[in-house]
Protein backbone atom coordinates (compact mmCIF):
# COMPACT_ATOMS: atom_id res chain seq x y z
CA UNK A 1 0.00 0.00 0.00
CA UNK A 2 1.56 3.29 -1.10
CA UNK A 3 -0.66 5.37 1.17
CA UNK A 4 0.10 5.26 4.90
CA UNK A 5 -2.92 6.32 6.93
CA UNK A 6 -2.41 8.06 10.24
CA UNK A 7 -5.26 5.86 11.54
CA UNK A 8 -3.68 2.53 10.56
CA UNK A 9 -4.21 -0.17 13.17
CA UNK A 10 -4.76 -3.92 13.10
CA UNK A 11 -8.44 -3.72 14.04
CA UNK A 12 -9.09 -1.14 11.30
CA UNK A 13 -7.20 -3.32 8.82
CA UNK A 14 -9.52 -6.19 9.74
CA UNK A 15 -12.60 -3.98 9.31
CA UNK A 16 -11.46 -2.94 5.83
CA UNK A 17 -10.63 -6.54 4.92
CA UNK A 18 -14.17 -7.47 5.99
CA UNK A 19 -15.64 -4.68 3.82
CA UNK A 20 -13.57 -5.87 0.87
CA UNK A 21 -15.25 -9.31 1.15
CA UNK A 22 -18.69 -7.81 0.45
CA UNK A 23 -19.83 -9.03 -2.96
CA UNK A 24 -22.95 -7.03 -3.75
CA UNK A 25 -25.39 -4.43 -2.51
CA UNK A 26 -27.32 -7.01 -0.47
CA UNK A 27 -24.11 -8.00 1.35
CA UNK A 28 -23.49 -4.30 2.03
CA UNK A 29 -26.99 -3.72 3.42
CA UNK A 30 -26.76 -6.78 5.65
CA UNK A 31 -23.27 -5.96 6.96
CA UNK A 32 -23.79 -2.24 7.48
CA UNK A 33 -27.19 -2.73 9.12
CA UNK A 34 -25.46 -4.99 11.64
CA UNK A 35 -22.31 -2.92 12.20
CA UNK A 36 -23.73 0.63 12.10
CA UNK A 37 -26.73 2.41 13.53
CA UNK A 38 -29.23 3.75 11.01
CA UNK A 39 -28.08 7.28 11.87
CA UNK A 40 -24.45 6.34 11.10
CA UNK A 41 -25.47 4.90 7.72
CA UNK A 42 -27.50 8.02 6.93
CA UNK A 43 -24.59 10.28 7.96
CA UNK A 44 -22.10 8.40 5.78
CA UNK A 45 -24.50 8.43 2.82
CA UNK A 46 -25.11 12.15 3.33
CA UNK A 47 -21.36 12.87 3.36
CA UNK A 48 -20.91 11.05 0.06
CA UNK A 49 -23.78 13.02 -1.48
CA UNK A 50 -22.25 16.28 -0.24
CA UNK A 51 -18.89 15.31 -1.75
CA UNK A 52 -20.58 14.45 -5.04
CA UNK A 53 -22.41 17.79 -5.16
CA UNK A 54 -19.25 19.71 -4.22
CA UNK A 55 -17.40 17.96 -7.03
CA UNK A 56 -20.21 19.10 -9.35
CA UNK A 57 -19.48 22.69 -8.23
CA UNK A 58 -22.83 23.15 -6.46
CA UNK A 59 -23.05 25.98 -3.95
CA UNK A 60 -23.27 25.43 -0.20
CA UNK A 61 -26.87 26.70 -0.33
CA UNK A 62 -27.80 24.21 -3.05
CA UNK A 63 -26.08 21.37 -1.17
CA UNK A 64 -27.70 22.31 2.15
CA UNK A 65 -31.14 22.31 0.48
CA UNK A 66 -30.56 19.00 -1.32
CA UNK A 67 -28.96 17.05 1.52
CA UNK A 68 -30.02 18.86 4.72
CA UNK A 69 -26.33 18.81 5.73
CA UNK A 70 -25.11 21.66 7.88
CA UNK A 71 -22.72 24.19 6.44
CA UNK A 72 -20.14 22.91 8.96
CA UNK A 73 -20.45 19.41 7.49
CA UNK A 74 -20.28 20.74 3.95
CA UNK A 75 -17.19 22.77 4.85
CA UNK A 76 -15.49 19.78 6.48
CA UNK A 77 -16.12 17.63 3.41
CA UNK A 78 -14.89 20.39 1.12
CA UNK A 79 -11.70 20.51 3.19
CA UNK A 80 -11.31 16.74 2.68
CA UNK A 81 -11.77 17.16 -1.06
CA UNK A 82 -9.10 19.86 -1.18
CA UNK A 83 -6.59 18.69 1.44
CA UNK A 84 -7.59 15.13 2.31
CA UNK A 85 -6.39 11.65 1.39
CA UNK A 86 -8.29 11.66 -1.96
CA UNK A 87 -10.69 8.97 -0.74
CA UNK A 88 -13.79 10.85 -1.88
CA UNK A 89 -12.16 11.72 -5.22
CA UNK A 90 -11.21 8.12 -5.94
CA UNK A 91 -14.67 6.79 -5.13
CA UNK A 92 -16.47 9.54 -7.05
CA UNK A 93 -14.27 8.93 -10.10
CA UNK A 94 -15.03 5.21 -9.97
CA UNK A 95 -18.74 5.84 -9.55
CA UNK A 96 -18.60 8.28 -12.48
CA UNK A 97 -16.89 5.71 -14.70
CA UNK A 98 -19.50 3.14 -13.70
CA UNK A 99 -22.32 5.55 -14.67
CA UNK A 100 -20.74 6.16 -18.08
CA UNK A 101 -20.90 2.46 -19.01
Amino acid sequence: MAYESKFKRQDIDELFEAILTLRDQEDCYRFFEDICTINEIHAIAQRLQVAKLLSEKKTYTEIEAATKASTATISRINKCLVYGADGYKRVLERLGSKDEK
